[in-house]
């Protein structure tokens, strides 16, 4: 039975970007039964439909389980469609972003950092849905914000942390300021610990989210994963990743969970940066975080064939930078297309080799 994936096109060059990602799905290499449906959320379209496409886009992913999403321009403007991605969010029902920093073979990480680190951040609520205002007092402006978390999403932030933690054999570490914010943040504490007592067997360091900052470069040797608050996940994922060397060696996915059950029901897969217009029509950038996040979605998959390419996927673009095949912002001289077509080779040929002496995930 084929697997459906909704596949939504942005602009830019993260829209290229998605293309060649869409080059390594290809089922043919892959061996899968994929079934990919279209929807155009570049800025044009969504101004067109005043935002009807992304409805249509999220309610095809909500359906099918599983998502493909360039990066898309996000308008300043006030009144204009806004960004794709809160609509998207809410629809589906995402409450998780997972983005893991690893080393990038031949590319010096920072301060030693060498081990995978997992950020486990909340994708609504917090600072990014507040109610913002302004008044005059005594003569002079004050600036008010009304923000919420709620217990189902710090739940499952929580959850999935330890779930991550146990797929990777990490260690569960920082956490909010709950000693500043007893009330708030102390509620995601709360889910952290309880989360901790129904996985015992994951080991668990809680810090304040700023001696997390802190002390990441003395952990960098052992693997971690993060949980943290909305805006605080959006800061540190950008970080740890950098750590790393750089922001296209990783993908993003959005999670979303209906009622309590902790299986994600929607799987969004997309690359952590923008739409990168210095870049467009050039063929220089690096496709790397979109192929991982072909490589990601597939993962999640319950057919055993898309766990084998998922695993292909992955070798592949690490053994494609390992041999020296590297895009400009990596210290290479390689095209977008030309790291593409690498990866495709070096999956190709695994494979072919796994497929004749039966090697599976």
């Amino acid at each position: 039975m084929a697997t459906t994936v909704a596949v939504l096109h942005g602009d830019q060059t993260g829209e290229e970007l998605l293309r060649q990602s869409l080059r390594v799905l290809d089922p043919s290499l892959l061996r899968t039964d994929l079934h990919f449906q279209h929807f155009d959320l570049s800025l044009h379209n969504r101004r067109r439909t005043q935002n009807a496409v992304v409805l249509e886009a999220a309610d095809a992913m909500a359906a099918c389980g599983y998502g493909i999403k360039a990066a898309t321009v996000t308008p300043e403007a006030a009144g204009d469609v806004g960004s794709p991605n809160a609509v998207l969010r809410e629809r589906v029902g995402g409450k998780v972003i997972l983005r893991t920093g690893r080393r990038i073979p031949g590319v010096a990480g920072i301060a030693g950092v060498s081990a995978p680190i997992s950020i486990v951040r909340m994708a609504v609520d917090d600072a990014y849905n507040a109610r913002e205002w302004r008044e005059d007092r005594d003569g002079d402006e004050v600036a008010f914000r009304t923000e919420h978390i709620s217990r189902a999403t710090c739940r499952a932030v929580a959850e999935f942390a330890f779930i991550q933690a146990e797929r990777t054999g990490s260690r569960v570490f920082g956490g909010p300021k709950y000693t500043v914010s007893r009330v708030y943040e102390g509620m995601f504490k709360e889910e952290m610990d309880a989360a901790a007592h129904r996985h015992p067997d994951v080991e668990y360091e809680p810090q304040l989210i700023d001696a997390t900052y802190a002390l990441i470069f003395s952990r960098g040797g052992e693997p971690l994963v993060i949980p943290a608050m909305n805006r605080d996940g959006d800061c540190l994922s950008d970080f740890v990743l950098q750590l790393f060397g750089s922001i296209a060696g990783s993908e993003s996915l959005l999670l979303g969970f209906q009622g309590e059950l902790f299986t994600p029901s929607v799987v969004m897969a997309e690359a952590p940066h923008g739409t990168a217009p210095a870049l467009e029509g050039k063929n220089i950038a690096n496709p790397m975080a979109m192929i991982l996040a072909c490589a990601s979605l597939l993962g999640f998959m319950s057919d055993a064939q898309c766990h084998t390419a998922s695993r292909a996927l992955y070798e592949a673009v690490f053994e494609t930078v390992r041999a020296g095949t590297r895009t400009a912002d990596l210290g290479g001289h390689a095209l977008t297309d030309e790291f593409t077509e690498a990866v495709i080779d070096t999956a190709r040929n695994k494979l072919e080799i796994w497929g004749t002496i039966g090697v599976r995930s």
